[in-house]
């Protein structure tokens, strides 16, 4: 595949700039209502298993739709499928803003608003990987994919701080606030060129087809199925954890605003590790970057089990939140050298399905080990299954000598 004529920095590249940018909106938005969901739900029940309940059905189309999203991005105009995604989110936040003025909010209704909005997230989501090595030179991919990874976690320092706050000046603004960010983001998709994927000249087959050779593709990358299986399980404790964190900062007295900030030293962290991923990349092995994330993240969890205050649960969250951009970032490089350019979105899918398709079950999972446990025994359990990642990943061949990643080659599928 030729490289696309672009501008020498992606500072100078239009189009980049232009998704990059709706995303930072919309991505802070998302991170508002993150935190605003179960504080409302927590308002309106008091349970633990029912704010669960909602974070299961946000993550549930993790499950449901990467196959199938894979394939139909990879048939349909992607930048058309971003649009169509960020209109329906937008709708979709407004009816609970609507919901919550009009005091007829129910769990039932935010149910289907976070399986919506997690539907038209997944959709997106794989648009926008498949879509980037057509704004980008591919020599710039793990920049690109760097600056991406910088404009989530800067999103997550922003947003679960300024998410608390809303939600105390008035349950409805954090809602309000997500809803306008979907409109800002489809405008800035508007001017961006419409050819951001290679012209189909291949019959299309059944859907059933295409998503099994996605399926097929991913289980002969043995480096990249290895990768995905272990962030599977890494998803699993990372996304029981925070339900549990907040339950921890309420029994510590947290107002809102404080739990938020604690949330919001994520973001910091990670967003270090977003600035310094591209250096990292360049000049760390790839089986240290790996592995050293791996074992950082199981340290970081013992100490989350023993931490006395917000601040210490926050530093630590900031601590071990750094090493998860430059491990995103040689995973996706990983990715994007293995895969065509007709497979991108059903690579994504297949990856995020497995790795993604945990969440739900850990948001269910989370909610209801707090409320039958509490708090501590659920960072306890989580803290064992980080630490057994770690093991297993130092004990796999594969991982402890994984190559660069311009020397990788795709294994052949028959």
């Amino acid at each position: 595949m030729p490289e696309p004529a672009r501008a020498s920095t992606l500072l100078r590249n239009r189009d980049f700039m232009l998704l990059w940018s709706g995303q930072v909106v919309s991505t802070l938005g998302s991170r508002i209502t993150a935190l605003a969901f179960p504080l409302l739900v927590l308002a309106i029940t008091h349970s633990p298993a029912q704010a669960g309940l909602v974070g299961f059905a946000q993550a549930l189309p993790f499950l449901v739709w990467f196959l199938p999203a894979g394939a139909l991005v990879d048939r349909w105009s992607r930048k058309r499928v971003m649009l169509v995604a960020d209109a329906g989110r937008g709708v979709a936040l407004g009816t609970v803003a609507a919901a919550v003025l009009l005091d007829r909010v129910t769990v039932a209704h935010l149910v289907v608003v976070a399986f919506v909005e997690g539907t038209l997230f997944v959709f997106f989501q794989l648009a926008e990987a498949a879509a980037l090595p057509h704004v980008v030179p591919r020599a710039q991919l793990p920049t690109a994919v760097a600056q991406n990874q910088a404009r989530d976690q800067g999103a997550e320092l922003a947003g679960q701080p300024l998410g608390g706050f809303l939600f105390g000046l008035g349950h409805v603004v954090p809602f309000v606030a997500d809803t306008v960010s979907y409109l800002v983001s489809f405008l800035a998709l508007l001017p961006i060129r419409p050819d951001l994927e290679e012209p189909r000249d291949t019959p299309r087959r059944h859907l059933l087809a295409e998503v099994s050779e996605g399926v097929r593709w991913l289980m002969h990358q043995r480096l990249l199925r290895t990768l995905v299986a272990l962030v599977a399980i890494s998803n699993f404790a990372f996304n029981a954890l925070p339900l549990a964190l907040i339950v921890r900062a309420q029994d510590l007295g947290a107002s809102p605003a404080a739990i938020g900030l604690m949330l919001g030293a994520l973001g910091v962290g990670a967003l270090a590790g977003a600035v310094a991923a591209p250096a990292i990349q360049r000049r760390v092995p790839p089986p240290a970057v790996l592995l050293g994330a791996l074992w950082l993240w199981a340290v970081q969890s013992c100490v989350l089990i023993v931490a006395p205050s917000v601040v210490t649960i926050g530093v630590a969250l900031g601590l071990g939140a750094f090493a998860g951009p430059p491990f995103n970032v040689v995973v996706a490089s990983y990715r994007y050298a293995l895969a065509p350019d007709r497979l991108q979105g059903r690579a994504t899918s297949v990856a995020r399905m497995i790795a993604w398709g945990t969440i739900p079950l850990a948001a269910l999972a989370g909610g209801v080990s707090v409320e039958r446990f509490g708090a501590v025994p659920t960072i306890a359990w989580l803290a064992v299954l980080a630490l057994a990642v770690a093991i297993l990943a130092t004990l796999l061949p594969t991982v402890r000598r994984a190559p660069p990643v311009s020397a990788v080659v795709p294994e052949h599928v028959k």
